[in-house]
C-alpha cells in the first residue's frame, strides 16, 4: 500500500480544483492511500470525498501536526499549494515530493505591465503536470464535490415561490473588486424572470438584505444562513448559477451547472474559469469588460477599485447575462 500526502491548504476554489487529481490518483495508482492536508476551517471541502482516506488539519501553523505527519511515513508528497507553509512540510518530512509550479511572475508582468506570457492553460491541467511522474493522467471527467446527506437542504426550507426551481446568485467573494456591486446585483435580479436565491457568507447578509428589499419576494437571501456544504446543496439544485470568481463557482462546475461567471479586476486568462468534464453539455458564459487598460489590476483583488471608477464591474453587459439566464 502506497501512502501519499496531498497538500492544498486553502482556499475553497483551489481545493475543489484539486478533485480531479485526487480521483485520478486513487483510480490510477495501485493500492494507494491518499491523505489531504488542509486548514481546519476548510476541512469540510474534502471530508466527504470517498477518494481520500484521511484529512489532516491545522489551525495556524503546521508545526503542531508535524509529529503526526512523520508517523505516517508517506511514500510521496504532492504539494499542490507551493507556499512557505507547504514547503515547510516537505522539508520537514524529507520524503520524495512533487510540487506545483506557480506562475506568479507571469501574473505580475500581466498585472503591472500588461505583458501576456500566461500559459493559456487551466490550473487543473497544470495540477496534473505535478503527478505525471506518478503516471497519473487526466481522465477529463471534470471536478467533483461531495457533501454528507445531512447537509442537503430541502426545498421546503425556502419560500413556496422558490420550491419549484430557482436561480442561484453568488454575491460573496473575498475581495471587493471581485464582487459585483449592489447596483448591478439589483439590476440583474429585477430583469431575471425566475425566483432567485442569493448565496454568500455571513458578511454578505446585509448586502443580500439590501437586494431583497429593493427587488422584492422574488429574492430569497440565504447569505450566512447555511454552511458551505449546505450552500453547495443549494447550488446543486439550482437551475443556473450567476457567480463572482469565487469558490462556489467551482462547486457549481463540479455539479455541471450552467454558469455565468462575472469577472471584475481578475481575468479568466489566469486559468481559473469553470472547469467541466469533456462530455459536459452545460453551457457557460464569461461576463467581463475587455480592453480596459487598468485590468487586471491584481492577481487577487482589493477592498476598493484603485482607480475609483470600478469600470470592470460597472460596465458589465447586463443584457448578455439576463438573456443567458432567462433563456430556457
Amino acid at each position: 500500500m502506497k501512502k501519499i500526502l496531498v497538500i492544498r491548504c486553502s482556499s475553497i476554489g483551489d481545493i475543489v480544483l484539486t478533485s480531479p487529481v485526487i480521483r485520478c490518483m486513487k483510480q490510477q495508482i495501485k493500492d494507494v492511500e491518499i491523505h489531504f492536508l488542509v486548514k481546519k476551517p476548510l476541512a469540510q471541502t474534502v471530508e466527504s470525498n470517498p477518494h481520500i482516506s484521511k484529512v489532516i488539519t491545522f489551525k495556524k501553523t503546521v508545526q503542531s501536526i508535524m509529529p503526526e505527519l512523520r508517523q505516517e511515513k508517506y511514500d510521496y508528497i504532492v504539494d499542490l499549494h507551493n507556499s512557505i507553509r507547504s514547503t515547510s512540510v516537505v522539508l520537514n518530512l524529507v520524503r520524495p515530493f512533487y510540487t506545483f509550479k506557480k506562475i506568479n511572475f507571469r501574473k505580475w508582468l500581466m498585472v503591472n505591465f500588461k505583458i501576456d506570457i500566461l500559459p493559456n492553460r487551466h490550473v487543473v491541467d497544470r495540477y496534473f503536470d505535478v503527478v505525471k511522474s506518478l503516471n497519473v493522467a487526466n481522465d477529463d471527467k471534470g471536478l467533483e464535490y461531495f457533501f454528507p446527506e445531512l447537509d442537503k437542504v430541502n426545498a421546503t426550507d425556502f419560500p413556496e415561490t422558490h420550491q419549484k426551481g430557482y436561480i442561484g446568485f453568488v454575491i460573496g467573494g473575498k475581495h471587493a473588486t471581485k464582487r459585483m456591486p449592489e447596483s448591478l446585483i439589483i439590476s440583474l435580479c429585477n430583469k431575471i424572470d425566475r425566483p432567485i436565491i442569493l448565496l454568500g457568507a455571513k458578511e454578505d447578509f446585509e448586502v443580500g438584505e439590501v437586494v431583497k428589499n429593493a427587488v422584492g419576494d422574488k429574492v430569497f437571501n440565504s447569505c450566512g444562513k447555511y454552511s458551505l456544504n449546505q450552500s453547495a446543496s443549494i447550488v446543486k439544485d439550482a437551475e443556473k448559477i450567476i457567480t463572482n470568481d469565487t469558490g462556489l463557482m467551482h462547486i457549481a462546475a463540479a455539479f455541471d451547472k450552467p454558469i455565468v461567471s462575472v469577472w471584475g479586476n481578475t481575468i479568466p486568462e489566469f486559468g481559473m474559469t469553470p472547469y467541466y468534464s469533456k462530455d459536459s453539455n452545460a453551457k457557460s458564459l464569461i461576463a467581463e469588460v475587455k480592453d480596459l487598460s487598468c485590468r487586471p489590476c491584481s492577481k487577487l483583488g482589493y477592498e476598493k477599485c484603485p482607480k475609483g471608477h470600478f469600470k470592470c464591474m460597472n460596465l458589465i453587459n447586463e443584457d448578455l447575462i439576463v438573456n443567458f439566464i432567462n433563456k430556457d
